[in-house]
């Protein structure tokens, strides 16, 4: 009877030993660690690993990680300094008592990198795959009749029109020509579009136009987005680069344009938009004269535009490519930022990383950053359009890139870690991730519209 008395309040104990430990800062930090880490070689990851806690990590996985210091798995009391020896995977085992499981972490060791980080305004030229639909046209018929036979067949602001009629359209002109053509042929358009990720078709029959004398279907067009961004950065050897750190969309229907070929080309800042409190600022930019070709745009992701650079870019800042870090190796506090407020020089600002928010899988928002210097806070009034793409160097080391603003405070904004940049270069593997939350896009664009 006495033991089982002994037996209860000691369950009591333990109960309340665990209740307690899961409402502490100690288990808050390591349940919000992603199961899946990255980790660069040569780097060292630390953890606070205090009773009632312990980490485990697999014996025959202890050549990709070790300890930095001998210590004995279990009854820790102390930060535990991993340290990365070669490229491969370990899995760390968090428990409590060291047997009831808290957190299991798999942890990939990936190879170390260099790049030259960039800063430089460009000028982005993007054309998309077909022609976007980006409003409706009423067509003024005879007896002063309006009609729009494209809206009355269920076309929408935001498709993207791949074909008509068999042949693939690659701009509004084009598409302008063959609706016209076909209506004095007395043809019926058959329309791929694509909207979202299906594709479907769509027949109808254009309308002569009283005003224009031409046949049309009462939409608006558009094949292009063309703006000035910063570039993040790129590597010597291979020429890639990486710039924006956020998607392309169109400025009418902020859907996300499906690159078809693109181009960046030299720019630079001639004035600045000073932001303010629910408004943001932007970069006053313009393309150098004669569209000064820097490389082309092989993709449009949600984390930037990627392709080859055709010309050296140079940056007078750092002459030799620096280390890249991994998400755990960032560390609020003192950083720094590379933009360009006049001209075409790089200019190095400081910066304040305010909170880091560890990612499982691709997203945005990685990074809560404030501008604390009072020179780019004169100029700019903090994060101002035109300024994305921007990299955040700390320590040394490249981290991520500027991609946000906050409409309500314009010194704080967002950055996006720089291991989702490398993943769209082929460095890290790529996991898909939708971002769900909605964004201010630091993109500035100008666009250009013609009637179909």
């Amino acid at each position: 009877m006495v033991k089982m008395k002994y037996r209860s309040i000691l369950g009591v104990c333990i109960a309340a030993l665990i209740i307690t430990f899961c409402f502490s800062p100690q288990f808050r930090t390591i349940y919000g660690l992603p199961p899946h880490m990255r980790i660069i070689e040569g780097e060292i990851a630390s953890f606070d690993v205090n009773f009632p806690l312990t980490l485990t990590i697999k014996s025959d996985l202890e050549q990709s990680i070790r300890t930095q210091s001998p210590i004995t798995m279990s009854g820790l009391s102390r930060p535990v300094f991993l340290e990365t020896v070669k490229l491969g995977n370990a899995t760390m085992e968090f428990k409590l008592l060291n047997f009831i499981p808290i957190r299991t972490v798999q942890v990939d060791v990936l190879p170390a990198i260099k790049l030259l980080p960039g800063g430089n305004s460009i000028g982005v030229v993007l054309h998309s795959r077909g022609v976007i639909v980006v409003g409706n046209s009423p067509i003024t018929i005879e007896n002063e009749q309006q009609v729009n036979p494209a809206k009355d067949a269920g076309i929408h602001v935001g498709d993207v029109i791949l074909s008509i009629n068999g042949v693939q359209v690659q701009n509004d002109s084009q598409v302008a020509e063959v609706i016209d053509n076909s209506g004095r042929d007395d043809e019926i358009l058959d329309i791929v579009l694509k909207r979202g990720e299906e594709e479907m078709n769509i027949k109808l029959k254009p309308v002569l136009c009283s005003e224009t004398k031409r046949y049309r279907i009462g939409l608006f067009v558009r094949d292009s987005a063309a703006g000035v961004g910063t570039l993040t950065f790129h590597d010597p050897e291979s020429h890639a680069y990486g710039a924006l750190g956020h998607i392309i969309t169109d400025s009418d229907t902020n859907q996300p344009i499906d690159c078809e070929q693109g181009k960046i080309v030299g720019a630079k800042v001639s004035g600045i938009q000073h932001g303010m409190r629910g408004q943001p600022g932007e970069k006053i930019g313009v393309f150098i004269e004669g569209d000064q070709l820097l490389g082309n745009i092989e993709k449009n992701t949600k984390f930037g535009i990627y392709g080859k650079l055709t010309t050296e870019i140079p940056n007078d800042l750092y002459s030799e490519p620096i280390p890249v870090a991994s998400m755990n190796q960032i560390q609020t506090g003192s950083a720094e930022i590379l933009t360009v407020v006049n001209g075409q020089t790089i200019e190095r600002f400081s910066i304040e990383i305010q909170k880091v928010n560890l990612q499982e899988s691709p997203e945005g928002k990685g990074i809560v950053i404030k501008v604390t210097d009072p020179i780019l806070l004169e100029k700019t009034g903090g994060i101002v359009q035109g300024m994305s793409g921007s990299p955040i160097i700390q320590n040394g080391k490249l981290v991520g890139a500027v991609t946000h603003v906050f409409v309500h405070d314009p010194t704080r904004g967002y950055g996006c870690f720089i291991d989702w940049m490398l993943m769209e270069i082929g460095v890290i593997p790529k996991n898909e991730n939708k971002i769900v939350k909605k964004m201010f896009n630091l993109s500035n664009r100008f666009t250009f519209i013609k009637g179909a």
